[in-house]
């Protein structure tokens, strides 16, 4: 007598094989795009690097929250601005900076927006500093001598 697989068991392979298929293949072309897409975004992640370090490079506050723009060789147009607004720590100030890429390419800009702190003593008024200090000097002596 010959032994063999029923037609129901063909049949239930080959669903189990197309399904593996076609999952094994959307998770190739997830993995397609993912790349395709962290390929684009860094695209700008060196135009956004370099308006930060422009920024943190300026030793004017006014300069800073003016901003800057910049052609860049790809023929992108860089623009950034930044607001900062000084903290209760003397020399430390919270910015948030805000960086728009226009390109030929792109069907609308690039808009990014980051907050970030930067100890920056050269953003201090000198009078402003000297209030902070003594304030932060006394919070010191208070704790101290609570602790005593």
């Amino acid at each position: 007598m010959r032994r063999g697989f029923t037609i129901l068991e063909v049949l239930v392979a080959l669903a189990i094989f197309a399904g593996s298929a076609v999952l094994l293949g959307a998770t190739y072309l997830n993995v397609l795009n993912g790349y395709a897409f962290i390929e684009h975004q860094g695209e700008y992640l060196n135009e956004l690097k370099f308006a930060r370090s422009v920024l943190l490079a300026e030793p004017d506050l006014e300069t800073a929250e003016k901003g800057g723009d910049f052609e860049e060789p790809k023929g992108r147009r860089v623009s950034w601005k930044a607001t900062i607004d000084p903290t209760e720590t003397a020399d430390l100030f919270t910015v948030t900076f805000e960086c728009e890429i226009n390109a030929t390419d792109l069907k609308q800009p690039v808009h990014t927006t980051e907050m970030f702190r930067v100890m920056r003593p050269t953003w201090s008024k000198v009078d402003e500093r000297d209030k902070l200090r003594a304030a932060a000097r006394t919070r010191i002596l208070q704790l101290q001598t609570k602790q005593s």
